[in-house]
């Protein structure tokens, strides 16, 4: 069997040869160690338990006569009810899987077996009087075509399963769409197709221009990494093709119309958004550039430190969920519209929270102050004053590391987008890739880690590949560096380069004595956070760092000045 299959795709305006290559069978689905793809086998059949009624592998045609299937929820008996859609490529029913299924950081007992993978759960919505469908897209599992991923057709298709939704005799006309990560991102191209029938979306944690947030982060490829991903992804459908999205990456590395067709078109999403957005995941940009840039009148974000799965499977979050469905899939006026436009975790140390869901207007605050703390190479510090000498250090590309501190004279809150300019030489190489970590140190020097899972997270990050350092200049802006993804320039010996670097969004305190850190490495150092990242890096030789007179390397933050301060009393 050929590896790979070419097709040839027309997107905005550039003809375009899309490489496909063949799914995994579903019979050798199991044979795959790790991953979470699993597609059950085919067993149209309906039954009732707990007084809920599971259509399972329902029939649905889509516009071109393709065939998708869905387990379709609701409670027995139940009419003019709304459904709540949940899409992914993984499978609609891990829990059959042979091996032991489990949702990282959610008590097993938590989930009930009928939840997709980082979807809503059947078993708590309909008790409230709502339909969840788990639908397998076009090429997953038993469902016909050939499988894209993301995009304009992944969007269409979503609209012909919401239309056909809305018209069962059960429902009641109006569906929303939930869930996490891969079910979140989909929800951009669905609701930008504008289905007449889809009443709100609940994207929670999901990326949003794939080649920038999730194939090249930083420009540094993620090959390996997203080759991992998409490993065990299975179909029964004779022509077996997915669109082979690692090799896309290694053939068109720069920004062009195939890679456009992957950025979500937030100015066409108009239906009510209640986003979540965890700093604790590589989603973080994401989710946040999408909320700033959809269309919605209606839109909320909540932005907190915790995982997703324990977030989003939390009794508060799944309760705090059903109130927004309420209001815009029911009609219900519950005083949803008197909830903060933005609810901020301010993350202090450990488990430790400053301020829990704080209510602020707008996300960047408005009333941010931007300082700039100068880089010292020599003292290997962060100031508010920048030095008129030029000094410079380094460290070996692949197993140094350089750091930057500050210790604040009072209490300082970070929260929003950070960006880190940084003046650049590679020694003994034509390219460099910089990891970059913002931490927090307590007033002797010791890392104060946030905790996740029990683990110690790395800190706020960011990645820059050198050669990639060009930007957008239409996107970026004096907070949010972005890069062009149009061009490679490799260094020359001796070559100083401006990079300028966006540090995802962060929330957290330093108080008075403790100290701020950049961390600048060659590599991605996780000590011991549990997500498997790894990107494809290039180093060799010594990286440099030049730092004061004409080289301004600073990091930029946003500061955060208290609402009211009276004397020693400070109210934030």
């Amino acid at each position: 069997m050929e590896d790979k299959v070419i097709r040839k795709r027309n997107c905005y305006g550039e003809e375009i040869d899309v490489i496909y290559r063949h799914s995994v069978p579903l019979e050798d689905i199991n044979t795959i160690p790790g991953g979470w793809g699993y597609y059950s086998p085919m067993n149209q059949r309906t039954y009732v338990r707990d007084g809920i009624m599971c259509e399972q592998d329902v029939e649905i045609t889509l516009r071109d006569g393709v065939k998708v299937y869905a387990d379709i929820y609701r409670p027995e008996g139940a009419t003019d009810i709304p459904c709540i859609l949940a899409w992914s490529i993984y499978g609609k029913r891990p829990h059959d899987m042979p091996r032991p299924w489990a949702t990282y950081g959610v008590p097993m007992d938590a989930i009930s077996d009928g939840t997709k993978f980082e979807g809503p759960d059947p078993y708590f919505y309909c008790h409230y009087g709502y339909a969840v469908a788990n639908v397998d897209p076009r090429g997953c599992g038993h469902s016909e075509g050939e499988m894209p991923i993301w995009g304009d057709t992944e969007g269409q298709d979503g609209y012909d399963v919401i239309e056909w939704l809305s018209q069962c005799e059960w429902c009641n006309g109006k569906i929303g769409m939930a869930g996490n990560s891969m079910l979140a991102m989909m929800q951009w191209y669905i609701a930008a197709e504008q289905p007449p029938h889809l009443a709100a979306i609940a994207p929670w944690e999901g990326c949003s221009d794939i080649l920038r947030e999730f194939m090249c982060e930083g420009g540094i490829p993620a090959i390996g990494f997203n080759t991992f991903v998409y490993k065990d992804l299975g179909s029964e459908s004779p022509e077996g093709l997915m669109e082979d999205i690692p090799a896309m990456a290694v053939k068109y590395p720069d920004m062009n119309g195939y890679w456009k067709s992957k950025i979500a078109k937030f100015d066409q999403i108009e239906v009510p958004a209640y986003i979540a957005l965890g700093m604790s995941h590589l989603h973080a940009r994401g989710t946040l550039n999408a909320f700033r840039k959809m269309s919605s009148k209606n839109k909320w974000l909540r932005i907190h430190r915790e995982f997703e799965w324990p977030d989003a499977y939390s009794f508060e979050m799944k309760h705090d969920l059903l109130k927004f469905f309420d209001r815009y899939l029911k009609n219900i006026y519950n005083g949803w519209e008197l909830t903060p436009k933005v609810r901020l975790d301010v993350m202090d140390a450990y488990d430790c929270d400053f301020c829990k869901q704080r209510p602020e207007a707008d996300f960047p605050i408005p009333r941010t102050v931007y300082k700039k703390l100068y880089l010292d190479a020599n003292a290997k510090t962060l100031s508010y004053d920048a030095s008129f000498e030029h000094t410079c250090d380094g460290y070996d590309a692949q197993t140094g590391e350089m750091c930057f501190d500050i210790t604040f004279d009072e209490d300082t809150e970070i929260s929003g987008m950070m960006k880190l300019k940084l003046w650049a030489e590679a020694q003994g190489h034509d390219e460099m890739d910089l990891f970059i970590t913002v931490q927090k140190l307590s007033a002797d020097g010791a890392f104060l880690p946030t905790w996740v899972f029990g683990e110690r997270h790395p800190g706020a990050w960011g990645k820059i590949r050198a050669s990639r350092r060009h930007l957008d200049e239409e996107l970026s802006s004096d907070i949010q560096p972005v890069l062009a993804m149009d061009r490679t320039e490799k260094l020359s010996p001796g070559e100083i380069v401006p990079l300028e670097i966006e540090i995802y969004p962060y929330s957290r305190i330093w108080h008075k004595g403790e100290k701020l850190r950049v961390r600048v490495a060659g590599r991605y150092i996780r000590d011991p956070w549990f997500e498997p990242f790894s990107w494809d890096t290039e180093n060799e030789g010594r990286h440099v760092i030049h730092t004061g007179g004409c080289y301004d390397s600073f990091l930029q933050i946003p500061v955060i000045p208290p609402r009211y301060q009276a004397g020693d009393y400070i109210y934030r």
